[in-house]
């Protein structure tokens, strides 16, 4: 049986109501490999800032937030290809290596560069790419996809979600 997701409308389960995996607390107390962020970051991508209490001003030329380092790649609006960065902190053994699985998204094509992460003592920190493009132009919805990164019995998964737009609907406006 399919997994449903809660609400009103019950509906098949997707990535955005199960999340990017399982609760491992063994594989959670030994990573691997670590998204790292500062809370600063997330000022170039909100703009905002709080003046008094009640006072917020946005800046209106903030970048995508797909741009985050977050552990998760959703570009909501795929018209032309698109490359995200992200910056991943070897935790685990101080020799790895780790290669790249790629699951693209139905009608993406998604490339990782490199596709290998060498980390040893001198270098604990890797970037890496990932470009986004669609292989068609048709209005599309949520298509799902993922980035593993594997060395040994370690693997790390990075859920993938895109939508191919080509124009964008009232509907779609919030």
């Amino acid at each position: 049986m399919p997994i449903l997701a809660e609400g009103l409308t019950r509906k098949i389960a997707d990535p955005f109501d199960y999340g990017g995996g399982n609760i491992n607390p063994h594989g959670a107390a030994d990573p691997g490999l670590v998204y790292d962020i500062d809370p600063g970051d997330y000022s170039k991508f909100f703009g905002c800032t709080i003046i008094r209490r009640m006072n917020v001003t946005c800046n209106a030329t903030a970048l995508p937030a797909y741009h985050l380092n977050l552990p998760s790649i959703a570009v909501p609006e795929l018209r032309r290809s698109v490359t995200v960065s992200r910056t991943v902190t070897n935790v685990g053994k101080v020799n790895s290596v780790y290669r790249v699985v790629v699951q693209s998204p139905a009608g993406v094509r998604m490339e990782v560069e490199p596709s290998v992460l060498v980390f040893d003592a001198a270098n604990k920190v890797q970037t890496f790419k990932v470009k986004l493009s669609p292989m068609w132009k048709m209005q599309g919805d949520y298509m799902f996809g993922s980035i593993t990164w594997r060395s040994g019995r370690k693997a790390g998964s990075v859920p993938v979600a895109a939508r191919i737009t080509v124009q964008d609907f009232y509907a779609d406006a919030a």
